[in-house]
């Protein structure tokens, strides 16, 4: 087998293609069980697509399973051609599509928009992982207009579960349980020292299994307050319906969709390209945090790499599958899992490629199984808003974090709202205006006060670096 003769610090094994390292299991790098088996379990979060797709399309079951299944099969090209990340959906960006296609009429017209929002997003990161202009578009975005989007996507997160016709309503009770255990296995200090303190194998399960305990939970807390019937448990395999999927909801059976549309999406694709490429940077953050452990394995991670295979992903499912959820670069919850995985040693994890392979094998080998469908089926409204509600939290604070000063945050406040309430379109025109009237001629620069002590301090850096040259 070519993976166990890898030496020391260099690349697991692949096939040269252009930008691509193309990789395959059992070949190139070592199948891993334990991921296998945890990408399983963790489909349920895959499956929580299913009650946009129902909500705002209204697609019934099989059909939305099916938008599924393809994306689950599209996940797996990220590592084949070498990009080493759990791919997922964008996440933060998600009430900003919702907000986008739920402003045209129910029917062919909403599928029209996620089309045409779909596609224009796929070429766009095509073109930038071409050209390798990604990062000087997003730095050329005032951190204000960055902060209120970011800011304004994680509030949108949290309004679509607590507002009229959210999944609160249907599940008050499920969610608030279910939730809190989420908040506190995620983010809890009290948590945290214990895991620290106990290091047997339970506590690190629960802490590396980010929101699923909590979905688990769901399927008995939602019955047990009527909430929810209790799982079907069927046997066999799923039947995701790819004929009804063609003929009412992609462009073979509606045709392409008018020019119009395609205008009409380009703030909110501009929008959501932020929260792509925020995504692009902690991908970087967190695989550096790796390198310094494991010295025997070299893992390239290539930005314009990584934007031709999510742009092609979105470009190609905008045609045969479209999703609100539309396919993202990396995700971050289960990405620490397999990197925290990684660190423990070459006899836990061969190669970085094979714990995530292996984990997206075991997702899209759980699609198809339908007691493991079946099981979650009915509380897939409740697994929705969890990973809705977390995102949210973390999008919070990661815009706030964005903002240099408090004037920055004074912006994102309006640029947020307006996201949320008028659109991306409104969100832009506004910010822009007041970054105007307010920075001047330090439109993109805008400016670093006192507010956050991160900011000053890296200030006084700089200044004493100046002097000192």
């Amino acid at each position: 087998m070519k993976w166990k003769n890898r030496r020391h610090g260099d690349e697991s094994p692949f096939m040269p293609a252009g930008p691509f390292k193309i990789r395959l299991p059992f070949i190139h790098y070592r199948f891993e069980w334990p991921d296998y088996v945890q990408g399983l379990l963790m489909c349920a979060v895959d499956l929580g697509a299913i009650t946009l797709l129902g909500q705002h399309l209204h697609m019934p079951f099989e059909v939305a399973l099916a938008v599924v299944v393809l994306n689950g099969l599209l996940y797996l090209f990220h590592h084949i051609l070498g990009d080493p990340v759990i791919p997922g959906w964008i996440t933060p960006a998600v009430p900003l599509i919702v907000l986008f296609v739920t402003q045209f009429p129910e029917g062919p017209d909403r599928v029209y928009a996620l089309i045409a929002f779909q596609l224009t997003l796929g070429i766009l990161s095509i073109i930038l992982g071409i050209t390798g202009l990604a990062s000087k578009v997003v730095y050329m975005v005032p951190n204000a207009i960055k902060t209120g989007i970011i800011l304004g996507a994680g509030i949108g997160a949290i309004t679509s579960v607590f507002g009229a016709g959210g999944q609160f309503e249907k599940f008050p009770v499920t969610i608030s349980i279910c939730i809190g255990f989420a908040f506190y296995l995620t983010f809890s200090k009290s948590f945290e020292r214990i895991r620290k303190n106990n290091k047997g194998f339970l506590f690190t399960l629960l802490g590396n299994l980010g929101i699923l305990p909590a979905i688990f939970l769901a399927v008995i807390v939602a019955p047990l307050f009527g909430e929810a019937n209790w799982p079907d448990i069927q046997w066999g395999f799923s039947k995701p319906d790819f004929s009804t999927l063609f003929a009412e909801y992609t462009v073979f059976g509606l045709g392409f969709p008018a020019v119009a549309f395609f205008l009409k999406a380009i703030p909110a694709v501009l929008a959501t390209y932020l929260v792509v490429f925020g995504d692009v940077l902690k991908t970087k953050a967190l695989l550096s945090e790796s390198d310094a452990v494991r010295t025997d394995e070299k893992v390239d991670y290539n930005p314009n790499r990584a934007h031709l295979i999510f742009g092609g992903r979105n470009t190609l499912m905008s045609i045969i599958g479209p999703d609100i959820t539309m396919c993202g670069p990396m995700w971050a919850a289960m990405q620490v899992v397999a990197i925290e995985r990684y660190k423990e040693g070459k006899k836990a994890m061969n190669s970085f490629f094979g714990g995530i392979g292996s984990f997206r094998w075991g997702t899209n080998t759980a699609l198809l199984l339908l007691p493991i469908v079946s099981l979650v089926q009915p509380i897939l409204g409740v697994a929705l808003a969890l990973t809705l509600l977390v995102q949210g939290y973390v999008s919070v604070r990661i815009g706030i974090m964005q903002a240099r000063s408090q004037r920055d945050l004074g912006i994102a406040g309006i640029v947020a709202a307006l996201l949320v309430i008028k659109g991306a379109a409104w969100a832009f025109a506004v910010g822009i205006l007041l970054c105007f009237l307010i920075y001047g001629k330090d439109f993109f620069k805008g400016e670093v006060d006192a507010t956050f002590v991160k900011d000053s301090l890296d200030s006084s850096k700089n200044e004493e670096m100046k002097e000192v040259s």
